[in-house]
């Protein structure tokens, strides 16, 4: 469950800061009241986690040069003023140098709890969005995203980082929901053009004539074309199959001119080819040997083995807090049946399933086995997934549980050791086996 945020409220009347905390705080609110301007600005940083309000009238720094200081400081940062009659003009400049709104005392107290609720939601998008910016320029980030011990994914991590320091351009190819897009994100985040422009586009979501004026231009609303805002970094061609001939052979003669290296690195993303084609049949001969010179086949998670146990974890744990709820335990038969699945949907499916297992599991209904079932009904006729020795399965299961319980006792060996009836020595022998350290969880 998300956490309140909070309203720092501000005025230099004891009785206005405590009404209004306490008329915030019965609707939900977490209210840190501050007597003056001054004050507030000690406590109110560029990451604040919430919205302000505000009286105009103060005595020392009044309401508008506060708000000064704080678009100064954090421009997204919401600020309602709180104003009297008279002072409606320049609450109106208010609006004009960045205050979110205004309330004309006496003000209606439902109305200030709308305003905060909405101001908060505003405060929450921005703060998200900017932590989305950093994760997605931050390589070391972005790989820890990539999680998983499997032989297929510590090549695949191994491939990014190898790949992100070249120059030349990369093909990622793979099944759906495998992932392909934060991949692509990865290749440019660990690389010398890191600090440099990032920018996507889908060749399938635009007409062919909208898609080459987006890409090359000249565009009719005078967007500068993406070729040209990428120029430097790397420009991200997803759906790169739906590109038309006549745009191939454009985008062909832009790779040309550019020489070695590139100014612009392109990666490319195949996502649908029919079952017996490959990347290389969607595209004309010479764009793909440009483009693939180096390519990137993501896995299917059923080839990942129990990093689908590891996965399904670690989203039914961000779930569960996100729900304020327990997040549901897997049994032995679950997690066989998790393992033998045939993933169509891949990633993106066991993000589904997980949220709703956890959804299910607040209600106190359901299990992970229906939830499969019904999935892959729905998917239609599914990929076949391999066995495995009975022995792949009970390890799997036996790392599985090791994990989810030193997580909820946040690394205390010697109550996991309780609830496992293990003895010490067999806990540390099954840890190392498994690549399990105490310190990941404390």
């Amino acid at each position: 469950m998300a956490r309140a945020m909070k309203v720092a409220i501000v005025d230099d009347e004891a009785d206005m800061r405590q009404s209004i905390s306490q008329w915030l705080a019965l609707s939900g609110f977490d209210t840190e009241t501050f007597p003056s301007a001054e004050e507030a600005l000690k406590a109110i940083g560029p990451e604040f986690p919430g919205v302000v309000v505000s009286d105009i009238k103060m005595p020392g720094m009044d309401g508008m040069a506060f708000l000064k200081r704080l678009m100064g400081m954090d421009s997204g940062l919401p600020v309602i003023l709180i104003t009297g009659h008279g002072d409606v003009p320049m609450a109106v400049e208010a609006m004009r140098v960045g205050a979110y709104d205004f309330l004309e005392k006496p003000f209606n107290p439902d109305r200030m709890t709308e305003l905060a609720k909405r101001a908060t939601q505003a405060r929450r998008m921005t703060l998200d969005n900017r932590a989305l910016r950093k994760e997605l320029s931050d390589g070391s980030v972005l790989m820890k995203k990539l999680i998983g011990g499997s032989p297929v994914m510590e090549r695949l991590r191994e491939d990014i980082l190898d790949l992100g320091q070249a120059d030349s351009h990369v093909l990622i190819d793979g099944e759906t929901g495998t992932g392909k897009t934060l991949v692509a994100h990865a290749l440019h985040a660990v690389g010398p053009r890191a600090g440099k422009k990032f920018v996507t586009i889908s060749c399938a979501a635009w007409s062919e004539d909208q898609l080459a004026a987006r890409i090359f231009g000249p565009s009719e609303d005078g967007a500068i074309p993406m070729i040209e805002e990428a120029r430097g970094g790397t420009i991200c061609l997803e759906d790169i199959e739906a590109l038309s001939g006549a745009l191939q052979a454009r985008l062909l003669t832009v790779i040309n001119e550019q020489g070695t290296p590139p100014e612009t690195r392109i990666i490319a993303i195949c996502n649908d080819h029919a079952p017996d084609k490959t990347v290389e049949d969607a595209l004309r001969p010479d764009l793909y040997y440009r483009l693939g010179a180096m390519t990137i086949v993501l896995p299917p998670l059923r080839a990942r083995g129990e990093d689908i146990l590891t996965l399904f974890n670690r989203m039914s744990e961000g779930f569960s807090e996100e729900y304020g709820c327990e997040a549901p335990q897997v049994t032995a038969q679950e997690a066989a049946q998790l393992l033998q699945a045939p993933w169509p949907g891949n990633v993106r499916q066991l993000v589904n399933i997980s949220e709703r297992a956890v959804l299910q599991n607040r209600r106190g209904s359901g299990s992970i086995a229906s939830l499969l079932m019904a999935d892959n009904e729905a998917a239609g006729p599914a990929l076949t997934t391999e066995g495995k020795p009975l022995k792949d399965y009970v390890e799997a299961f036996e790392r599985m549980l090791i994990d989810n319980t030193m997580r909820r006792h946040k690394g205390s060996i010697v109550a996991v050791m309780d609830e496992l009836c293990l003895p010490r020595r067999t806990l540390n022998e099954k840890m190392a086996k498994y690549g399990l350290s105490r310190g990941d969880y404390v």
